[in-house]
């Protein structure tokens, strides 16, 4: 195949050219329109082209090439220790940069593998997205897998998989499967996504929808926050309603509405639900506070349990010196050694040693040695171990009162 060459340091104008094209460096060519090349289009260090560029493959060696209209490359694009910018847009079969890739319009390609920095005004459509260092597209971008080393700005997203080592901000969109973050991550708007796992900060200024959610560090979603299972090691906090499944907390979590869950909740460390906040089973080792607290099977609580209007659930049980403020309800109670409450309504309730209750209404109650209680109504059964303490005597009913929730 022929091929045409402009020297070294050449001003040159060209249009169609059948065969390869190499230029040499700190050339400058210029298109009435766009060059079109047949073949190859090799640059042998820096170039400057006013205009568009057409050809059949591109090669890259050494400094810059910046190409003023659109880059239209048939077969595959590479650098070799290079950077190329673009004003216009970019369509190649596979984008290989060592360095830098800038491009001012639409990008398309099957594969875009970026040593260093990509950077784009307007959309990206690729199937994988790899980057050594930075992304920053102002755009939306499609893409089936996105990977970058360092930080990310993307604008609105239609993605398969994100997989980040550093910060990550994005307008908003959807991730179909999974987004791993090692830093930050940051969704201006609305976000659907499969899973998330981020090692340091998330925050959704939006609401957001996902399945499993692991963060290591803190969580912050401004508004509504949806999701199947939600792991924080640090802190948390949701503006609007949580809804999902399994919670588990390592520090301390707050929702200033409702929180629906359907299964299990573990704390370590604190949470306070404005709102109801219901599930499956709730473990509380340090303190929970709530309105209203309604869990269909067992709750266990290590440290403090605060409600206004109460905490209901089919079995409760306050730990070795735990306390309770606010009526508790359910099927069965237990008050373990030295734990202390003030309304307790169940079917079944029992005071262990040195447990204090203000008052006891259920149909079957027992009271421990050295057990403090106020009042006592029951319907079925009372035993009262020698050493408690009760301030009136029993008051045994035909029927128990309604219990509160």
């Amino acid at each position: 195949m022929p091929e045409t060459q402009v020297p070294r340091g050449a001003h040159v104008r060209l249009g169609t050219i059948d065969g390869d094209l190499r230029v040499g460096a700190n050339a400058h060519l210029e298109a009435d329109g766009r060059i079109v090349i047949s073949g190859e289009a090799r640059f042998d260090g820096s170039a400057d082209i006013a205009g568009g560029l057409e050809c059949a493959r591109l090669r890259s060696e050494d400094g810059v090439l910046a190409i003023r209209g659109d880059l239209l490359v048939h077969g595959d694009l590479e650098t070799h220790d290079g950077a190329i910018q673009i004003e216009g847009s970019l369509h190649a079969r596979r984008v290989d940069v060592d360095r830098v890739l800038r491009v001012g319009g639409p990008a398309e390609a099957e594969r875009f593998d970026i040593g260093g920095v990509l950077e784009g005004g307007a959309t990206l459509t690729a199937t994988t997205v790899s980057v050594g260092g930075r992304i920053r597209l102002a755009g939306r971008i499609r893409a089936d897998h996105v990977e970058a080393g360092g930080s990310v700005e993307l604008g609105e997203i239609e993605l398969g998989s994100l997989e980040v080592g550093g910060t990550i901000r994005v307008v908003g969109g959807t991730v179909a499967r999974s987004i791993e973050v090692g830093g930050r991550f940051l969704a201006q708007g609305p976000i659907r996504f499969g899973s998330l796992d981020v090692g340091g900060l998330v925050e959704f200024r939006e609401p957001a929808k996902g399945g499993s959610i692991d963060v290591g560090g803190a969580l912050t979603a401004i508004k509504d926050l949806e999701f199947q299972r939600l792991e924080v090691g640090g802190l948390g906090r949701i503006g609007g309603n949580g809804k999902g499944d399994r919670v588990s907390v390592g520090g301390r979590f707050d929702v200033t509405g409702s929180f629906d869950l359907t299964g299990a909740v573990d704390v370590g460390g604190a949470i306070h639900v404005g709102g109801q906040f219901t599930g499956e089973q709730l473990e509380v080792a340090g303190k929970l506070e709530g309105r209203r607290v309604v869990f269909r099977g067992a709750v266990d609580i290590g440290g403090v349990a605060h409600t206004s209007e109460g905490l209901k659930a089919a079995r409760i049980r306050l730990g070795h010196r735990s306390k309770a403020l606010g009526p508790l309800v359910g099927g069965e109670v237990q008050l373990g050694r030295g734990a202390r409450a003030e309304e307790v309504y169940g079917e079944r309730i029992e005071l262990a040693e040195r447990s204090e209750a203000t008052r006891i209404v259920g149909a079957v109650v027992r009271v421990r040695d050295a057990a403090t209680v106020g009042e006592i109504v029951y319907s079925q059964s009372v035993e009262i171990e020698r050493g408690a303490r009760v301030a009136s005597p029993p008051r045994k009913v035909d029927s128990l009162p309604p219990f509160p929730l």
